[in-house]
């Protein structure tokens, strides 16, 4: 695996993702996702699903409220679950981008968002950026 082209594809990824995310708010699983993607620059808001109602609540709430969103739950079994349920509920009421979830779960070795800072941190060391 080429660890440099990955890097650099994932730091473009999240460049991108900062200017998204001015205007556009970004669905993760919980607080220690939203604490992570803080630490990566990320400055617009951030909505945490984890806030004790159920999902079809969420979503509803989500729909009165936006046009857009950007859902970046965690990569694995659990958060691929809940993308899709996400989706399915917001289907035809607001316009859904998994773009970034897809693009970080091909270019980083890890699979929550939690984990990006420290994995982000470990590959700079590895390709001696800092």
């Amino acid at each position: 695996m080429d660890y440099e082209k990955s890097f650099e594809d994932l730091e473009k990824v999240l460049l991108e993702l900062q200017e998204e995310n001015k205007i556009i708010p970004i669905i993760v699983e919980g607080d220690k996702d939203i604490e992570a993607l803080r630490k990566l620059g990320i400055k617009g808001l951030i909505i945490s699903v984890n806030t004790g109602m159920s999902i079809t609540n969420f979503c509803d709430k989500i729909a009165r409220k936006y046009k857009e969103i950007i859902i970046l739950t965690d990569w694995d079994r659990k958060g691929g679950f809940l993308c899709h349920t996400i989706r399915k509920n917001l289907e035809g009421r607001v316009k859904c981008n998994i773009r970034f979830r897809e693009l970080f779960a091909k270019n980083a070795m890890i699979r929550t968002v939690e984990g990006l800072p420290s994995w982000i941190k470990t590959m700079k060391k590895k390709l001696n950026l800092i």
